[in-house]
């Protein structure tokens, strides 16, 4: 499955669309999570635990996405877009959503 941003695939002619596909991620945070993330955030650097959840929102809700576009029986997803929310109850949740374009190439 060729996925991509872009609008169009070089030298592949999209021949149909088949619609907007989409994929969802929603990870609950952990306490412990929170806290060394909060003293990360008072002196200073990265928190790795969050990248790790957030890249594996990332991944999940690509493979959801692609998921989808097979099932339409799509050559290629095109326009890709990430969002990423905080959600819940003092933002508790993290929500990782992509979305795109299904497409058969010529």
């Amino acid at each position: 499955m060729i996925t991509t941003t872009t609008s169009s695939i070089e030298g592949r002619p999209i021949a149909q669309y088949l619609g907007l596909v989409s994929g969802e991620a929603v990870m609950g945070a952990n306490i412990f999570r929170d806290l060394f993330a909060g003293i990360r955030d008072i002196v200073g650097g990265r928190s790795g635990a969050y990248e790790n959840v957030l890249r594996g929102g990332r991944d999940q809700a690509l493979s959801e996405l692609i998921e989808e576009a097979q099932r339409l029986g799509a050559d290629a997803i095109v326009g890709i877009a990430l969002d990423y929310e905080a959600i819940g109850a003092s933002d508790s949740m993290m929500m990782v959503v992509a979305t795109g374009t299904a497409v058969k190439l010529a």
